[in-house]
This record gives C-alpha cells, structure tokens and sequence, in this order.
C-alpha cells in the first residue's frame, strides 16, 4: 500500500533536488541552501518564519510543499525520563519515536547522553514473535520526509530544555532505527533520510552515531555493506540455532544463520566496525547455556558485541522475561568466553515503550 500526499514534504528534499526544483521555478538556486538553513539550523515550523525568502516564493512553497508531514498526537514521559512520542501521519497511520536517556555521573537527567529510537514502516511485515509492532500486520512504509520529520519532532521538543539544545544541530547522541517496522524492507526511503540526516545543510549528524537495525534481511546488508556511508549494524538475532530462532524469528527459514552468519561477517570486514548482536532473553525459550555457549561462538567468530535484552511483556504473547538469577547466569557464562556483552535493562516500562505498544493501546482504545 503506497500513501500519496497532497504536497510532498519539504524534509523529503535534499539539497540537489530542491535546487532543481528552484531552477525550475525560475528562482536562484541559493535559494535552497537558505529553506534547508531555516529547517535544520533555524527550526522553522512554517513558511512564514523564513523571513530572507520572497513573499510570493513563500506562497508558492506552501502550496507545493508539506512542512509538517507528522503531528504530534501524545507525548508519554516514564519515570526514568525515557519519553515516547505518539505521531500521525497525514493518512491518520500512526508511528512512535523514542528519547532515551542514559544518566551521566554530575550530569542531570535532562542533559544526559540520548538516543533516538526511529521507526521506518507502519507496522510490520515480518511477524517476529516478541514483537507488538506486527501484530496488527504491515500497513506502509514511511517516506523519507516521514523518517526525517521525527527527529524534527524531538529537535523542537528538546530546543530550550537542555543547555545543549542550540549549542549544535541536535542535542541528542545517537540514533537507533530499531522502532515500527523492518528498516532493511524500507530500504529505499531509509538511505536518503539518513543521508540528509547525516548531511552538512541537514542535521550534521555523524554517520557513525547511527544504528540501523535489522532482522537479517541478507541481500540489504550486503547492499549496505558496499554503501560509503559507515552507518553502524545490529543484528537481531535471538536465537543461536536455527532451530531456536525459528520459533522467535520467522525470517530464519528464508536467511537461516549459515546464509546469515557470512553477510555479517563481510559487512564488519568491509566497514572495519564492530556489529551488535541484539538477543532478546526469553525464558525457557533461549535462555538456556547451551544457547549461551552457541552464541558466543557465533560473537567470536564475528568480533561482535553482544546486547542482552530481557523480554519486554507485551499484552496478547505468551512468552516470560527469565528471573534476574537466569539473566545474569547467561550473561556470565558468554562473558567467561570473552565475548564483549552488556545487559540492556529496562526502560519506559511505565509508559509502554517496547515497539508498537503504544500504538497498539491508542488504536485499542478507540
């Protein structure tokens, strides 16, 4: 299912297009360096702001171009800061973006390091079993300025809230593509909104600060592999056999781990970094030491770390988070084996902020 807007959204554009688009207007191509200015640097959240810019150019913007392709429906804030935004698209579809804060010793929680969880689909084709975001199934993908537009939200969210907030483009530390959606499936709509994230007129923002996560979709990870951009991998594993990540991820009967093991291996070679394997821990299914002792034989071979994730609880899936005893026995056990790990502990358990649950009580409740 594709979704056409009106007006096509202005953080959709880079800086070729949208000087292409001036030359054909008939207007100076500076012009588009100053728009993207007025978007990225100044925050302007409408035509009118862009004060350097003709009147009548102004008005002919605004019947083209989209300013705001997403709005702001619900903010939610847990106690430990973490805060999720509720965003609908202009076809009604709704999204979610995650601030997530890592408390700083002599820092305060405002201030502290963040990372910007971003989704790329609305819903999910891929049907992972631990995952709320596909249980409503797979409605569309996000188009660039779709992508683009939630970090806008969090700028304007977080600009005059910390003391670091005008000091650079973004006050925030890193972004993760680990919400709504399989990014690898997104891929077309993906690499351009990276790319004018990572853009000098865009956000400036590092190409290694960002994650993009991925169930294993191989052909993408090789195509990404050969991308210039070092943009950093995970790799949602959750199971170190196949027989094991049959039963949590579909996909492992299409890319099973000897399809998928080798890509991997070529992109942290070819990128010369180190890739995530993300291992949601879920009790009796994959918390076992025979589990432990396989994945640290997979990380080994890889030179991966590896991201411990209690199973998050999610309404209508049957599955359990291991007590903290089984937890910490697994994580010590691929830590006897030297393999770089840590344990992700919980947070925005409050205000439902595993992928998709928000969305799902929202859509639930009307």
């Amino acid at each position: 299912m594709k979704y056409v807007p009106e007006k096509k959204p202005i953080y959709g554009e880079n800086l070729d297009s949208l000087q292409n688009r001036f030359a054909e207007m008939g207007e100076p191509r500076f012009r588009a360096k100053q728009v993207l200015d007025w978007l990225y640097k100044k925050r302007a959240r409408s035509w009118d702001e862009m004060s350097n810019l003709p009147q009548p150019l102004r008005d002919r913007l605004e019947q083209e171009f989209e300013i705001a392709p997403t709005k702001r429906i619900l903010a939610k804030e847990s106690a430990d800061e973490t805060e999720k935004l509720l965003l609908e698209m202009g076809d009604h579809s709704l999204v979610e973006t995650v601030v997530i804060r890592a408390p700083q010793v002599g820092v305060g929680q405002k201030d502290s390091r963040k990372t910007i969880c971003i989704s790329t689909q609305v819903g999910c084709a891929y049907g992972c079993r631990f995952c709320a975001s596909g249980l409503a199934g797979w409605k569309r993908d996000l188009s660039v300025g779709e992508i683009v537009s939630q970090l806008i939200h969090v700028c304007h969210l977080e600009d005059g809230t910390t003391e670091r907030a005008r000091e650079e483009i973004a006050s925030f530390d890193n972004i993760v593509v680990m919400g709504m959606g399989e990014p690898m499936a997104n891929y077309e709509n993906l690499l351009p909104a990276l790319r004018i994230l990572n853009a000098s007129w865009g956000l400036n923002f590092g190409a290694r600060r960002i994650t993009i996560s991925t169930s294993g979709v191989v052909p993408k990870i090789l195509e990404l592999a050969d991308e210039p951009e070092q943009f950093r991998l995970a790799v949602s594993l959750h199971g170190a056999t196949n027989e094991v990540r049959e039963q949590i991820m579909p996909i492992n009967k299409r890319y099973p781990l000897e399809v998928l093991i080798p890509a991997i291996e070529r992109y942290a070679a070819t990128k010369g970094r180190m890739v995530t394997l993300e291992f949601i821990l879920i009790e009796e299914i994959n918390d076992t030491f025979e589990q432990a002792d396989a994945l640290a034989q997979i990380a080994l071979r890889l030179n991966a770390h590896v991201n411990l994730i209690p199973y998050n609880s999610v309404p209508g899936l049957d599955w359990k988070r291991p007590s903290l005893t089984r937890q910490e026995s697994f994580y010590d056990r691929i830590r006897r084996k030297d393999v770089s790990a840590t344990i992700r502990r919980e947070k925005g358990h409050d205000i439902a902020a595993a992928c998709g649950q928000l969305k799902l009580q929202t859509e639930q409740a009307v």
